[in-house]
């Protein structure tokens, strides 16, 4: 199979990690050019060692490069105020697919297991986060065995491993994450919290994931969401259940207030994951890059599959 070229715009951890990525492992991705706004980064830097072309005048310049008409995917890892700029640039190339990995959401959400066949034709995917990317997966399995009223999660992450994007965009992290815990999870109401912590030494990423649905066989459940667990596992490796899956009932004499949907009762789920990166270039504690990464990556192969069919 004849890889398919790609770009990345944004050279920082997100962007380098990825092409590193793309670079060591991907049979079907041909890594074309680097592209960021820094001609003094690392990521710049070290894909100039790595034989990668590179380009420090962002999008604009890229535009220019004799690589451009070759390449048929492009990756924006720098940050939600960025890609509205970048996605005007590349829409004007129909030919051209983007995977967005910022929280602008421009194109509907993807996240690889639970939704992929549903946005084969669109030209710009968005990875919502990266606590999506390691929830929305558990929300979408009891969704597959009961109806999800509520889904909350709350990610915590290594203080160190959030960077200047992450931190610029905890609203849009916030707000992406709850509508997409809606729109491809299958709850209801979604709500999500980022937790930055700050501990030494850096402890890796754990996401804890409640569900309010209802009644349901507990075993199917469960069945569900290891099912789920080992199809993340296919790309992101280090992605494990922390504990065994809780259940709890909230009967109807004792119902939970759910904003905007009222008194609600039911079987309440409880999941319980970390999430080790692989370090690649950045340090295992990075789960929550390295889920991105892993993330997009897996959806340009099909991408990748389907551009060379």
């Amino acid at each position: 199979m004849q890889k398919v070229n790609v770009a990345i715009i944004g050279s920082g951890n997100i962007g380098t990690d990825l092409m590193i990525k793309i670079l060591r492992l991907s049979d079907r991705l041909s890594m074309s050019v680097l592209v960021g706004i820094d001609p003094e980064s690392d990521g710049l830097a070290r894909a100039k060692r790595m034989g990668v072309v590179t380009c420090h005048t962002g999008i604009d310049g890229l535009l220019e490069m004799p690589e451009w008409k070759d390449i048929k995917i492009i990756f924006d890892a720098t940050s939600a105020k960025a890609h509205l700029y970048n996605w005007d640039k590349v829409k004007a190339f129909p030919d051209k697919k983007m995977i967005d990995l910022t929280p602008a959401a421009v194109g509907p959400y993807l996240v690889p297991p639970v939704n992929f066949g549903d946005n084969l034709e669109v030209s710009n995917v968005n990875m919502v986060t990266c606590g999506g990317q390691a929830t929305i997966p558990i929300v979408a399995a009891v969704h597959q065995v009961a109806k999800v009223h509520y889904g909350e999660i709350v990610a915590s992450i290594a203080s160190k491993s959030a960077g200047p994007g992450t931190r610029a965009n905890i609203d849009e992290f916030t707000e992406t994450t709850a509508e997409a815990i809606e729109k491809v999870g299958g709850a209801d109401r979604g709500k999500a919290i980022i937790v930055l912590n700050p501990a030494e030494p850096p402890l890796v990423m754990r996401d804890t994931v409640f569900t309010l649905s209802e009644q349901a066989d507990r075993e199917k459940i469960t069945q569900s969401i290891h099912a789920m667990v080992q199809e993340v596992q296919k790309y992101v490796p280090g992605y494990q259940l922390h504990q065994e899956v809780q259940f709890d009932d909230i009967p109807a004499s004792d119902p939970v207030f759910i904003e905007g949907l009222g008194l609600r009762h039911g079987l309440k789920t409880t999941v319980l994951l970390k999430v080790v990166g692989a370090g690649h270039y950045l340090p295992e504690y990075a789960g929550n890059l390295d889920i991105m990464t892993s993330a997009a990556r897996a959806t340009a192969e099909r991408i990748a599959y389907r551009i060379s069919d």
